[in-house]
């Protein structure tokens, strides 16, 4: 039997398409975001030894099209400073080879 972190990492080395952590969620029946915010941490941290990274997509703003670049949290965040916007489009994940 896999971890949850094994799972996850599965998933995210087979899709073709960045997931969302919610879609990640919804998929492997996770109840708890917080839990896949953790373990994404850990990820990134241990497919390197095996030449991979998590690649993660910038959370957007839905209204003004800002990029929230340099984040190292992996959370969405709850405003856009420049429009002040709620309309933020979450970060998603994939893992790829370097």
């Amino acid at each position: 039997m896999q971890t949850r972190r094994q799972r996850i990492t599965e998933l995210l080395e087979e899709i073709e398409h960045p997931l969302t952590v919610t879609e990640i969620c919804q998929i492997l029946e996770i109840p708890q975001r917080s839990l896949v915010t953790e373990d994404l941490k850990h990820i990134a941290k241990s497919v390197q030894n095996d030449g991979k990274q998590l690649v993660a997509r910038t959370p957007t703003c839905g209204k003004c099209q800002f990029e929230f670049k340099g984040r190292r949290s992996v959370k969405k965040p709850s405003r856009c400073p420049k429009c002040k916007s709620e309309w933020i489009l979450p970060p998603s994940f994939i893992i790829v080879e370097q």
